[in-house]
């Protein structure tokens, strides 16, 4: 491969960001450092990307914006995506309780979701969205949280309307909580995996049941 054909990291960010906003140099560098990329270097140890290695890019970036995967689930699709094989979404992969990426600064959480200063103020304040130990960093979730709300406030609702929605979360969690209790309490590994399982199970039946619930609630509106 030619040196014509390789890109320097700031080419790459330049090359992928209308695609993917909120790709930076740190979060390159990061997928290197969890063995998800292997860069060329030059003699002067710059990293260097060639048309392999940005394609490699595009799909771990799309699996996480595109179905909130963690990276050690996209490192295990990887081989399947080096053969060239279809690689099909995860049966839970927007149900996953691990977590989903890397956590987020206040610019990152107002690019991802186009709110801006003051509605994400309004949202820290009702306790919609919440920062990691009263710093300006969020959890990876608070992209999706941020988008999603933002999509509310443009319909019309306000910051503390969306109140609701975190109360109910905060009910339902406290709920499957109470089911796994004793096998948190056990504190070894194969307690601490069966919770794990627990908790995935019925995280995807409670969400199942809220979305069906709340369908045929709104349907009633519309037919009373």
């Amino acid at each position: 491969m030619s040196d014509t054909d390789q890109l320097s990291i700031g080419e790459v960010i330049n090359q992928l960001r209308d695609e993917f906003p909120d790709v930076s140099v740190s979060k390159i560098r990061f997928l290197e450092s969890q063995g998800l990329l292997d860069p060329d270097r030059t003699s002067s140890g710059y990293r260097q990307f060639g048309p392999d290695e940005i394609a490699r890019i595009r799909f771990i970036l799309q699996q996480q914006r595109d179905h909130f995967l963690p990276l050690k689930v996209i490192k295990s699709k990887l081989t399947l995506w080096e053969r060239g094989e279809e690689v099909a979404p995860s049966r839970s992969a927007s149900k996953n309780i691990e977590s989903t990426g890397e956590p987020l600064s206040r610019d990152d959480v107002l690019k991802r979701s186009s709110l801006d200063e003051s509605q994400l103020d309004a949202l820290i304040e009702a306790k919609v969205i919440n920062p990691m130990a009263d710093s300006d960093v969020f959890p990876a979730e608070t992209g999706v949280i941020a988008l999603e709300a933002r999509r509310l406030l443009e319909l019309g609702l306000e910051a503390r309307h969306l109140r609701a929605v975190k109360l109910a979360v905060d009910r339902e969690s406290e709920l499957l909580r109470q089911l796994v209790e004793p096998l948190l309490r056990a504190n070894n590994a194969e307690a601490q995996e069966r919770a794990r399982d627990t908790l995935t199970a019925s995280n995807d039946s409670v969400q199942a049941m809220h979305k069906a619930m709340l369908r045929g609630e709104l349907r009633r509106f519309l037919t009373t």
